[in-house]
């Protein structure tokens, strides 16, 4: 054995979900809202009008709950055992459910108490439905039969006994008033005709049916039972189009969307699948965290609602769609733009034309040409800017300025500086303009004659000054100007 190489297992990468229109529909909805009812969730309904409530159907109660509540606005609960599939007319007016008693009650959806009691069934009545007429119900229970009740008499009309088992499931025709399906636990599905008293159709479905599900033109059949899910054409007497087996557990419930070309079925497995009604083939599917007994759409796929056995309600809301502007935004620069060829190196046949780049002004530019010259001479001081007489120059060249610092500054000595953190003894003689200066009571007078000269020259308007700031830019500072000797400086 101390030869034997173990068997190298050759792993291949997992490839990607394929993103397909179906793909990104089904998955345009919000994170579900979850809501604990008291019991199983045995059936959900929508109404077909404004403002499409849904009714739950849960142990000994209805709740019907608004498009986006998460607290039932209405319950029903007359009921003295457990209640069965609520189903809402056409109209949305009235809503009817079968009840473990055997009884039939027909609510008005702005009372409570019922207005109708049907009674005739022995066992269980898992079954109700609305005709296209409005006017008529049919049910099915565990007794095998199905019954056609006469609402404004409140009076059986017909009584239907070809099943031989418990009949779980039923719809009625869309269009014909006098058409109805059922499915049964003896795996078959009869088709019913009001006029002629007896089934017209009956197909082998193969295992004991627990949803059927009638096409709004009634020319197909859906129905579900064990992991089977199988399409009859009713035009050709009942054919057998295609048999989906997709599912690992028992199908419970059938659903059809609002445009009628996708198909949903829900199973044990806790899964939901959607099926292309063109070409069956699942196009997408949903996770659930428990076995699924019910399942159904609201007007236009807005709002996807599971029960569950556990009695948790999921209910999924469609994303709204972002809106978008009537005038498209002009499309900006990207940032590659700005700093396209910032490091390209230049070549020996080609020219550099560099783009000059913008000068901000500084703080003291700024307060120069608001004519806030003593806050500019301060921001020169706090600088510590070496130029010291070049900026004085600067600023008592204007108009008034020197007037003004004069006066702010004419009757304070100044006994030291701080320049660099080093104390600066005071001065009393300096050079000023080529002129020696003394420092005491007439060096005002002094230095305002020596400016004299150089005033007439800049005799302007005040919107002139970014002119003579300028001329003194390109002079620059000079030593020659103004030479601090170990003497008194006045102000």
């Amino acid at each position: 054995m101390a030869g034997y190489k173990p068997v190298a297992i050759q792993t291949y990468p997992v490839l990607g979900e394929k993103i397909t229109q179906d793909t990104l529909y089904w998955n345009n909805y919000k994170t579900p809202v979850q809501i604990k009812e008291f019991g199983a969730v045995s059936k959900v309904d929508f109404s077909s009008q404004p403002p499409y409530n849904y009714a739950v159907t849960a142990s000994s109660r209805i709740h019907i709950y608004g498009r986006y509540s998460q607290e039932p606005i209405k319950t029903f609960s007359r009921f003295k055992d457990t209640a069965y599939c609520a189903t809402f007319r056409q109209d949305g007016r009235l809503l009817v459910a079968g009840s473990e008693d055997g009884g039939v009650q027909l609510f008005d959806i702005s009372g409570r108490a019922p207005l109708r009691q049907f009674e005739g069934h022995t066992k269980a009545v898992h079954s109700v439905d609305f005709t296209a007429d409005k006017y008529h119900v049919v049910s099915g229970a565990d007794d095998y039969t199905v019954k056609l009740w006469d609402i404004p008499n409140s009076k059986e009309i017909l009584t239907f006994k070809e099943h031989s088992d418990y009949v779980r499931c039923g719809c009625a025709s869309k269009l014909n008033p006098d058409l109805f399906v059922t499915g049964s636990y003896d795996h078959t599905v009869k088709m019913f005709d009001a006029r002629t008293n007896q089934s017209v159709i009956s197909v082998e479905h193969g295992q004991p049916v627990e949803s059927v599900l009638l096409f709004p033109s009634g020319g197909l059949l859906v129905s579900a039972g064990g992991r089977y899910v199988k399409v009859w054409d009713m035009l050709k007497g009942g054919q057998l189009l295609v048999s989906l087996k997709n599912h690992h557990k028992t199908v419970t419930c059938l659903c059809l969307s609002s445009s009628g070309q996708r198909l949903l079925s829900g199973s044990l497995d806790r899964k939901v699948k959607v099926y292309s009604t063109t070409s069956y083939k699942v196009v997408h599917s949903f996770d659930y965290t428990a076995s699924i007994l019910s399942l159904a759409l609201a007007h236009e796929d807005e709002t996807i609602v599971v029960g569950m056995t556990n009695g948790i309600l999921s209910v999924k809301h469609r994303k709204s769609e972002a809106k978008k502007d009537s005038v498209p935004r002009r499309r900006r620069p990207a940032y590659r733009t700005f700093i396209k060829g910032k490091n390209y190196m230049k070549q020996q046949d080609d020219i550099l034309i560099n783009r000059p780049l913008k000068k901000h002004l500084e703080l003291y530019d700024r307060d120069l040409k608001n004519f806030r010259i003593s806050k500019a001479l301060d921001r020169v001081l706090e600088l510590q800017f070496t130029g010291v007489s070049w900026w004085l120059l600067l600023l008592w060249s204007m108009d008034s300025s020197l007037d003004v610092l004069l006066s702010q500054f004419g009757t304070s000595r100044i006994t030291s500086w701080q320049i660099g953190g080093e104390t600066v003894e005071t001065v009393t003689d300096f050079i000023f303009l080529g002129s020696k200066i003394t420092a005491d009571g007439d060096c005002n007078h002094e230095m305002k004659k020596t400016l004299g000269s150089l005033r007439k020259s800049y005799d302007q308007p005040r919107q002139h000054i970014k002119k003579q700031r300028h001329y003194f830019a390109d002079k620059g500072p000079s030593s020659q100007s103004c030479d601090f000797s170990n003497s008194h400086v006045w102000m």
